[in-house]
Formats: structure tokens, sequence, C-alpha cells
């Protein structure tokens, strides 16, 4: 299967971005906890450049703590910002204004020796579709300013938004890139909810996180679909777990279709407790 997805949307918003770097003093990369790698576009690499960044691995409650704690120690290792936050409930926020003004310093004092006014840091948001932007912009807020939805490309234009007197965000559409090199990439993006199921086979879908959750997790599987062992066979798997959830078509055959939403919904809904999709020591080595 493979897996693409660039509206036109997202194209325009590239060029947006682009045009309105100069505008900023930060960036603020919005990632996934759960796949901290998949979910970073190395698009926004090209197109932002040296401009200081904090990457905020969010939605950290649904991901694996140690895990976390992993990426977060080889970001510090690459000499990378990051933070692992939580938009839903705001932790780690406090964190974000904090650390701009500690990368932002040697740029404000700069400033100061020039006699210019201190003002508000201006903050640009990048990420992937559905990474939790919005959600996080409202949450620092403290009121609902932007859209927000569980499915990708809900943020369709850029707007400013100020809190307070210390911070002015721009947000922008989330943004995926034009072709994954890797189709695993896809395939971690859409277990998570990044792409819209209706360009999916959920089948495929959730037959990689069957597997994953086999090879990562596997008492959390075989608890919650009441096995003893993993079958091997994807049609016994789906059998198996099809006939204990009761996802049965007519004549008392398995629904595969309903089978295999009732295994992604799972995984993204956090019934198998928090899951993190990849670690560090996945990261391919480039190539010498």
């Amino acid at each position: 299967m493979t897996i693409q997805w660039f509206p036109g949307h997202m194209a325009k918003a590239r060029r947006e971005v682009t045009e309105k770097l100069k505008l900023v003093d930060i960036i603020y990369e919005l990632v996934d906890a759960r796949i901290p790698a998949a979910s970073r576009n190395p698009m926004i690499d090209e197109i932002i450049q040296h401009k200081p960044r904090i990457i905020l691995l969010n939605k950290a409650d649904m991901a694996d703590p140690i895990k976390t704690n992993k990426w977060l120690a080889y970001y510090k290792s690459q000499g990378q910002t990051a933070l692992a936050i939580n938009s839903q409930d705001g932790h780690g926020l406090a964190q974000i204004t904090a650390v701009s003004k500690e990368l932002l310093k040697d740029k404000y004092d700069r400033m100061k020796s020039r006699g210019i006014k201190p003002r508000a840091i201006r903050a640009m948001i990048v990420g992937i579709p559905n990474a939790g932007k919005s959600t996080l912009i409202n949450r620092l807020a403290k009121k609902n300013i932007a859209r927000t939805g569980n499915t990708p490309g809900v943020t369709k234009a850029q707007q400013w938004i100020k809190f307070g007197k210390e911070l002015e965000l721009l947000d922008t559409p989330g943004i995926l890139w034009p072709k994954f090199q890797d189709q695993e990439v896809g395939l971690k993006l859409a277990l998570t909810g990044a792409i819209k199921d209706t360009l999916l086979n959920l089948h495929d879908i959730a037959l990689y996180g069957i597997r994953f959750l086999e090879k990562e997790y596997p008492e959390r599987l075989k608890d919650r679909y009441n096995l003893t062992e993993i079958p091997q066979e994807t049609a016994e798997i789906f059998d198996v777990i099809g006939t204990f959830r009761g996802c049965l078509a007519s004549q008392g055959l398995i629904d595969y279709d309903k089978t295999a939403e009732l295994v992604v919904r799972e995984i993204r809904s956090e019934k198998m407790g928090p899951l993190t999709f990849e670690v560090p020591a996945d990261l391919k080595k480039p190539e010498e």
C-alpha cells in the first residue's frame, strides 16, 4: 500500500510559511510524541533553516513515558531544544515562553543595546496535520481562538494570535511532504491519525498496528483481545479479534472492515495504554 496525501492548501501553506519566516523570531515545531521522527516534516528543515526552534512533543500523555525521555535525551545530545507537552490539559506549556526567552536572549540583548524597546516574542507554529496545533493555541490563549478537530486539515489559513504581552503566535496549516521515501513513515502517520481515514486501507493499518504491538507490547495485545497466543496468519488474527469483540456480519461471518476499524480506533484512543512507535535507535544513520 502506498500512502500519499498532499492537498492543494498544503502547497500553498509551504509558500506562505516561507514568506512569513522573516517576521518571526522563533519556530515552534509541533510533533506527535508517539512518533517524534515520523511526524517531523523534513521539508520544515529546508524552510526554516537556521531560525531558532523548539521541538514540542505533543500528546505526551498518549506516549510511552520511558521512550519520551529517550527522545528528549536524544534531542539534547543533538544540540536541539525539545519539550514534552500535552496541549489538552496544559502540561508543560508554562515552559514554552521561558525556554523561548533563553534561546532569544542574545537577540533581545542586542535590541536593548541599540535602544530598541523590548517587544513580544513572535513565534511561528508549524507541524503536520492533527498534531494538535489548534488545541495548543487555544490552551495558551485560555479561550477558543483556533478551530480544532480530530481530523487532519482543519486549519486552512494563517492567523496571528496574541498571548498577553510576551508572545505573539502565527498559526499555520499542517503540512505533509509530497512523497514519503519510507512507507513505514506513512503507516505510522496513518495509525496515529495524521492522514484522513477515507484515503487509507484500514486493513493494512490495523495489521501494522497489531504486529507492532506483538513486537513491543505483546501482553497488552493479549490482554485486550483475550489471546493466549498471537496468530501469525492475517486472516486468523482478524478472525480471533473479530469473534471476541463481536465484529460480525450476516450469517455469523467476521466483518473484517469493522474489525480493522476497531483495532485502529482502540490504538488511537489509548485502549492499549500509552504507546510510542519509534525510538531514537530506530533512526537510520546517513550513508557515508
